[in-house]
């Protein structure tokens, strides 16, 4: 409790995983769900909770325990020396291929075990994915490195 109350003090972040993947799920999902809910759009209403929301936090807690246990050990890294925007994009860029590739593999796995023509939430995956690996890895990127960076300096 001690230490909880230092670092408040000193003004030093901690970067809690669990709160990062919440905020991860929780942000895209509602701005997707307000979205579906203002163009009545149902499939993007299901996609907000699930294929959206789902893909963010799953891509938040790879990429926050990636960033946990190498990025934090690294200290003359190059995430810490690079302006910090450069590499928030770098890590979007790579999440957002990293959901592309997920969404051709989900896309072509389902395809082939069953027939998907009647799945309108499968159809959504090539969009969501990508885009959801953008938004996790910018999120949580953005609040390591601020975290990391601020733990540093004091």
């Amino acid at each position: 409790m001690n230490k909880m109350k230092d670092a408040e003090k000193l003004g030093t972040r901690k970067f809690v995983l669990w709160r990062e993947v919440v905020m991860a799920y929780v942000s895209p999902a509602l701005m997707a769900g307000i979205g579906g809910l203002i163009t009545g759009d149902r499939g993007l209403q299901l996609g907000a909770l699930t294929t959206i929301g789902g893909t963010s936090a799953l891509i938040a807690l790879m990429l926050g325990l990636w960033l946990r246990t190498r990025g934090g050990s690294m200290d003359q890294s190059w995430m810490l020396r690079a302006p910090h925007l450069l590499v928030v994009v770098i890590f979007g860029l790579g999440g957002g291929m990293l959901g592309l590739v997920a969404a051709w593999a989900i896309s072509d796995c389902l395809s082939s075990m069953i027939s998907i023509g009647h799945m309108a939430w499968v159809q959504r995956i090539p969009i969501d994915f990508p885009l959801s690996g953008v938004i996790a890895s910018v999120i949580i990127t953005w609040r390591w490195r601020k975290a990391v960076k601020s733990n540093r300096q004091n």
